[in-house]
């Protein structure tokens, strides 16, 4: 029996006004820029947006799409369950990070059998418990001996349909904790101080505020207030029990171009308050060990273009920037003092610079311990992890190397160092074949010990095979790196087609790494080949694959449509696959991927996956008043503008949805409380694919499943999650016949 799609109201008279519109914020935009008189475009779903999700008439049809979404998928509910008792027997259900000393105490976090959050625990610090890899998984049984649970976020769960701690953090002196919660899933959380000791609850009055949570001191905590646009713009010094309406404004960000960050430097000296755009940050800092913690410095105040980020040690800075117009970040110190852009000088080993910004090495950022610093960066189009000695007492590069791997894609990154003192380092290691390991590496020795291995039930490496490949892109020049995996025993003979997975993202400078996902088995076991495309607009190869003329941002965004099509393309040349078996995904800003590559190319494609995906750009971007707008301006541009509208209008996916186009089956998830890419884009999207694809006859399925109680990262409780991504990859498993 088949089951009719919704059709929503469609009103062909609606617009949307793109330019100087009188009645609307302009929040910085160059008013000299804006197109006068104003352009219209058709908007004929405005309706669904609802700003504080309350319309009943939005919210009866996503409960009609919710419940077709269902019934038409109704028929796969034994190969859900299949999918997510597979997935689930992959995951050891009672497990627990690996203990990472802080001080006195040992910090590590556990999950128990049946219960959907983390337990924040941590024990006395021994040296003899400090390797836990045979530590019986038993609940009833502690990871370390003296073991105290600092937060149990299943009670916090108790009654509530999302439950998402945003930060956890000890007092310097270890008698209190605070943390920060969200329970509806739009990133707004309150700020929690308990006594260890006893659990009681010490400082409840923070509310409505970002994530993070610094300490200062035993006895005040720093934080960031938001503005009306979910934008950090105050930074507040709060001294537990006392009134919130008597905390300290240490810092206002008036552009809202820039969002406030907040972080502490390693040796504990520092708080760093860092406004940044795009495209230019300035930091400003506080010195805890100071009489007078009120007097902001700031390190250099804001130049166009230029970005900098700060660590601290031995009274010396260590900044990342791209100040002089480099391609990538190079790395600078001087004295730890304000104003101090004047006396930035390079940090060199051997009479060289360990990093000069030019394009063969990138620097991410850097970690500072007492006799080594940390540099977390890139090379040969992998992440890396760099490591400067210091010669002893001075702050002279005595030594400085790359640590090494046996596999050719793989990623590393650090784990929770938490202290500056140390000559340990702990970070994990993983491949597309390799389960993630948690390893210590001994800075002064050189060797490297494991300390947690992720157990995957029934899982053998071996069985698996991943590896690098270069599609060239249809410029003639340009190599887009792929990373690949599949099952040995299932892959088919060279030139006989074969189902493949393609996922993407390509946006921000991020990179999609080659990890390992336990869940991702369930398609390979399935004999589908997983392929990761680093295309243009991510950061796999350095900050020159982002930015502009040669990246995918601004004026150049349609190089990451392109490179995605094109790597699918050479997919299906090759004989790997064809289009009636290959499929695609990408989420949030790798759903506008998906929107605008099968704009593109709809009949190279048999089914996609498009989560939260953010496909409305243009009327979405034109409108001041939608959270993380006015950022993103420096991203994609300001289409009130015509040079940006005329572009963005281009491949902004709701304006180009193809009349004739074959378009594949298409899944699109939204969560009701996303403050990033709001519910009615996804919900827009599927009603114009449908109306246009009514127009050629395609019956292909096109679904929304838009979750009632949950944000942008999907579910909180990870059993739900499990859930979620089963249907989704039911989906797509059927939609190729697999």
């Amino acid at each position: 029996m088949s089951i009719t799609p919704p059709i929503p109201l469609r009103d062909e008279a609606a617009i949307c006004l793109f330019g100087d519109v009188k009645a609307r914020k302009t929040n910085g935009a160059d008013l000299t820029k804006l197109m006068s008189p104003p352009v219209s475009v058709p908007n004929p779903y405005g309706w669904m947006r609802s700003d504080k999700r309350d319309s009943q008439k939005v919210l009866d049809h996503l409960a009609i799409e919710n419940k077709y979404t269902v019934e038409s998928q109704s028929h796969l509910e034994s190969l859900r369950t299949s999918i997510y008792n597979s997935m689930l027997s992959k995951i050891t259900e009672t497990d627990f990070t690996a203990p990472t000393p802080n001080g006195r105490f040992c910090y590590y976090t556990r999950t128990f059998a049946g219960k959907s959050y983390k337990v924040h625990c941590r024990a006395p610090r021994d040296s003899s418990t400090l390797q836990p890899c045979n530590v019986s998984n038993d609940p009833s049984k502690p990871v370390m001996e003296g073991e105290v649970v600092l937060l149990d976020e299943n009670v916090l769960a108790e009654g509530k349909s999302y439950c998402s701690v945003g930060t956890c953090k000890p007092s310097p002196d270890g008698s209190k904790l605070a943390y920060s919660l969200d329970t509806v899933g739009g990133e707004t959380y309150d700020i929690f101080v308990v006594d260890i000791a006893t659990g009681e609850v010490v400082d409840d009055s923070v509310k409505e505020v970002d994530a993070a949570v610094l300490w200062g001191d035993d006895v005040s905590i720093y934080f960031n207030r938001m503005d009306e646009e979910h934008r950090p713009y105050k930074t507040m010094r709060h001294t537990l029990k006392t009134d919130p309406s008597a905390d300290e404004l240490l810092f206002t960000e008036p552009d809202a171009l820039f969002w406030l960050s907040l972080g502490k430097s390693q040796d504990g000296e520092y708080i760093f308050i860092e406004s940044a755009s795009k495209e230019t940050s300035e930091v400003n800092f506080v010195h805890l060990k100071s009489k007078s913690k009120s007097k902001l410095g700031c390190v250099a105040a804001r130049r166009s273009k230029v970005l900098y980020e700060v660590e601290s040690r031995n009274g010396r800075f260590y900044i990342s920037t791209n100040v002089g117009g480099t391609p990538n970040f190079h790395l600078v110190s001087c004295p730890a003092e304000a104003n101090c852009e004047d006396k930035w000088e390079p940090v060199t080993f051997a009479g060289e610079r360990i990093f000069d910004g030019e394009n063969s090495r990138v620097l991410d950022g850097v970690c500072c311990l007492k006799s080594h610093m940390i540099c977390y960066g890139r090379e040969e189009g992998m992440p890396q992890i760099f490591v400067a000695k210091f010669d002893d007492g001075t702050d002279n590069v005595g030594a400085f190397e790359r640590l090494e791997f046996d596999e050719d894609v793989y990623d590393v990154r650090g784990f929770k160092n938490l202290e500056y003192d140390t000559d340990k380092l702990w970070i994990t290691y993983e491949s597309m074949t390799t389960p993630q390991k948690t390893l210590k590496v001994d800075l002064a020795a050189g060797g490297r010990d494991l300390v947690k291995e992720t157990v995957v039930s029934g899982y053998d490496p071996s069985e698996y095979e991943c590896k690098r490949l270069e599609v060239l892109s249809r410029d003639g020049k340009t190599k887009i790196p792929c990373s690949m995996v599949w099952k040995k025993s299932l892959r088919k003979a060279e030139g006989t087609p074969q189902h493949v997975h393609l996922y993407g993202y390509g946006s921000y400078g991020a990179c999609i790494e080659a990890d390992f996902r336990s869940t991702r088995l369930a398609l390979l076991d399935k004999g589908m080949i997983f392929v990761i495309a680093h295309i243009r607009g991510g950061g796999e190869l350095g900050r020159g694959w982002y930015e502009m003329p040669n990246g995918a941002k601004y004026k150049c965004k349609k190089n990451t449509f392109y490179d995605f099509v094109d790597v699918a393309k050479s997919l299906v040349d090759s004989g790997m696959t064809e289009p009636a078996k290959l499929s695609a995904e990408g989420r949030s800003a790798g759903g506008l991927l998906m929107g605008a590559s099968i704009n593109l190319e709809p009949a190279l494609f048999r089914a996609a996956i498009y989560g939260v995906p953010f496909v409305d750009v243009a009327v979405t971007m034109c409108d001041c008043s939608i959270p993380l707008t006015v950022v993103e301006w420096e991203e994609w541009g300001n289409p009130n503008e015509k040079e940006f509208f005329d572009y963005m209008m281009e491949y902004s996916p709701m304006q180009n949805v193809v009349t004739d186009g074959d378009y594949p089956a298409c899944l699109l998830t939204g969560g009701l409380h996303d403050p990033r890419v709001a519910y009615w884009e996804p919900m827009k999207m599927a009603a114009e694919i449908r109306h246009q694809k009514a127009k050629n006859g395609n019956k292909k399925p096109i679904l929304l499943k838009i979750d009632m109680a949950a944000g942008h990262f999907s579910a909180s409780d990870r059993y739900k999650y499990l859930k979620e991504l089963s249907f989704e990859y039911a989906f797509l498993l059927d939609a190729v016949g697999l």
